[in-house]
């Protein structure tokens, strides 16, 4: 029999990712496309799902297909950042661009009215989510009061994956991990909508049938095929979040095994065999049945290093080069990187970037090494929530585009005093798109040794003992500015931008 392939496609927040991938898990060719993301006022972050999300599709087929050289297609696996809210009308249709997960913070006061209404404890108790502006349920609340004609006509509440599902297939479905992160619509015990909350805050909208990231939920239709390429009748499994199929890409599926995402924002997913809600992480379903998980992000990492990039000039090679010559602790300098506000822990979506300690003697080095090591310090802090929580932090698998050059992640094993594994491949979620799909389909091959660990990242104890000083005054500069960011979140608010 002719040799098979899988597809795996990722939509992401600034670029999105393809791959052809072998059933052995050997990748046969990759593709990417970088696309721009809207911020239309200060805390609204949003994507046109079809000038994004189908456009990015199209373009990564168009790439990657030809290089099939006629070899069979087995199986499709979708994700994309998430979770994301975009109201559809009953064909499908986008009724406006899609509201993007923790990094739009514009709910910040339906999540208090939330809160108020439903009770915070029994939020966190059922759904395994404090909720923060990563939940969906309050941006639901949020459309229904400030855009009421298009809360109206909404018939279909969609994901990035669901709606490249529901284009592909026609069917209206989603996977129960994303479903977990729409608090407070999800119990996640009962691995089901709760039905009064759901009614209480998504006014009775048709919500999505429920299916596991591994779940072939349909075929590829004609017409989708005609504008892809895809072959019709090409199995489509449920597809999830991207962070959870990254996370399965490298391995991440034993219970304490934790994936460290390096990308444009820091994530954090950890395996679970039972639900452990925390108030500072995310308590949800896992990519497979009977699993869970905790999950953690920053809402910039990867984006302030770009931000600095593009502010003082140059290329990253050369400003890695020069933090790298720069000793721990930057000279001197210490960086909040809540240049978004933050996410987990601290959960306050009005936090904004400090940069303490500048004199007139500090250069580009200085400057970039102090905005690694503040990504670092935030890692550490995320990490130990997990530990409180009680789930066992254990095995520390590095992926993403920021482990490339070797120095961010030095830093973040010297900060955290942790070894980290870093696979061959760290190409992605979209390499998990196509497990997934090799596993709903039977299609993939002892799918547990695909993408080995390729070499490990020591701690060096010299600078662990230097950064636990840093670490320290890391966590009281934010209580210490707080009241300050806050009076400045609310002047950029105010602010004609």
């Amino acid at each position: 029999m002719a040799e098979e392939l899988l597809v795996g496609v990722d939509i992401g927040t600034s670029s999105s990712k393809g791959v052809l991938v072998s059933t052995d898990g050997t990748i046969v060719a990759r593709a990417t496309t970088p696309h721009e993301t809207s911020y239309p006022h200060p805390g609204w972050v949003e994507h046109d799902a079809e000038t994004v999300w189908w456009k990015d599709f199209r373009a990564l087929l168009a790439e990657l297909l030809p290089q099939a050289d006629g070899r069979r297609l087995a199986g499709l696996g979708i994700s994309g950042i998430g979770p994301v809210l975009l109201p559809a009308d009953g064909a499908g249709t986008p009724l406006r661009p899609a509201i993007l997960y923790g990094v739009d913070t514009r709910a910040t006061a339906e999540i208090d009215e939330l809160n108020e209404e439903f009770g915070a404890e029994a939020i966190l108790r059922r759904g395994g989510s404090a909720l923060s502006s990563q939940a969906v349920g309050p941006k639901i609340r949020w459309l229904a009061k400030n855009e009421p004609d298009v809360y109206a006509r909404t018939e279909m509440l969609l994901m990035c994956s669901s709606y490249l599902v529901h284009r592909l297939t026609g069917r209206y479905v989603l996977d129960h991990h994303s479903a977990s992160q729409c608090d407070p619509l999800y119990d996640l015990h009962a691995k089901n909508w709760s039905a009064e909350w759901t009614q209480r805050v998504a006014g009775g909208l048709p919500l999505p049938e429920l299916a596991w990231p591994t779940e072939v939920v349909g075929e590829v239709g004609p017409t989708a095929s005609a504008e892809t390429g895809l072959p019709q009748g090409l199995p489509v499994t449920a597809g999830t979040v991207d962070a959870w199929a990254e996370a399965t890409s490298v391995g991440v599926r034993e219970p304490g095994d934790v994936m460290l995402m390096y990308g444009t924002t820091m994530f954090f997913v950890q395996v679970l065999t039972d639900p452990r809600p925390h108030p500072a992480l995310w308590g949800t379903a896992g990519a497979f049945p009977d699993t869970y998980t905790l999950a953690a992000g920053m809402a910039t990492s990867g984006a302030v290093t770009d931000w600095l990039r593009r502010l003082v000039g140059g290329e990253f090679r050369d400003l890695v080069e020069q933090a790298a010559t720069v000793p721990a602790g930057s000279r001197g300098l210490l960086l909040l990187p809540y240049f978004a506000g933050e996410r987990t822990p601290i959960f306050d979506p009005d936090a904004r970037g400090v940069l303490a300690g500048l004199t007139t003697s500090h250069g580009r080095g200085e400057v970039y090494r102090a905005a690694l090591e503040g990504i670092a310090y935030g890692v550490r802090h995320n990490l130990e929530a997990m530990g409180e929580a009680g789930g066992g932090v254990g095995r520390l698998v590095a992926v993403g585009g920021g482990t490339q050059g070797g120095l961010w992640t030095q830093i973040v094993s010297d900060v955290t005093a942790r070894e980290q594994q870093v696979p061959g491949e760290t190409v992605g979620a979209a390499l998990g798109d196509a497990l997934l799909a090799g596993v709903g389909t039977g299609a993939a091959v002892a799918p547990e040794k695909w993408n080995p660990v390729e070499r490990v990242v020591h701690p060096d104890s010299a600078n662990t003992a230097k950064y636990g000083a840093f670490y320290e005054k890391y966590r009281r500069l934010y209580d210490s500015t707080v009241d300050i960011t806050h009076f400045l979140a609310d002047e950029q608010r105010a602010a004609d931008w």
